[in-house]
């Protein structure tokens, strides 16, 4: 999946995949259930159908209810949607989506925080990233 498919998610779809990246699976009943002000039952499973169509989901029939699932591993999902996010809103830039966290921060930083991030960046580094 690329990372303009990546992004091409409604924020009715974007709810949708939330849900079930969060449980694994769902049927259409979680799925509604768990998002905030819902649609109707046959707009979730609509969305649904689109998602499938799309290539984000499969499913599988238990009894008279389609389970549905992620193709995608959530670790990629992240991955994909977090490169998609630094390249359209920072030039591809990570120096210039980390500053930004950094100032989003509410209070002081954490230092295990700091020293994690450290870590990571030295990790990176001699990986030749």
């Amino acid at each position: 999946m690329s990372p303009s498919e990546r992004s091409s998610f409604s924020r009715r779809e974007r709810q949708i995949m939330d849900v079930i990246y969060a449980n694994g699976e769902a049927t259409a009943a979680e799925v509604r259930e768990s998002i905030p002000s819902p649609p109707s039952y046959s707009a979730v499973r609509a969305t649904l159908r689109i998602l499938v169509d799309k290539g984000h989901l499969e499913h599988r029939q238990e009894g008279p209810r389609y389970v549905f699932r992620p193709t995608t591993p959530a670790g990629a999902a992240r991955s994909g949607a977090l490169h998609e996010l630094v390249r359209s809103f920072f030039g591809g830039s990570r120096s210039r989506a980390l500053a930004a966290l950094l100032d989003e921060t509410d209070g002081p930083l954490d230092p295990e925080e700091v020293e994690r991030m450290r870590e990571l960046i030295e990790h990176a580094r001699e990986e030749g990233r």
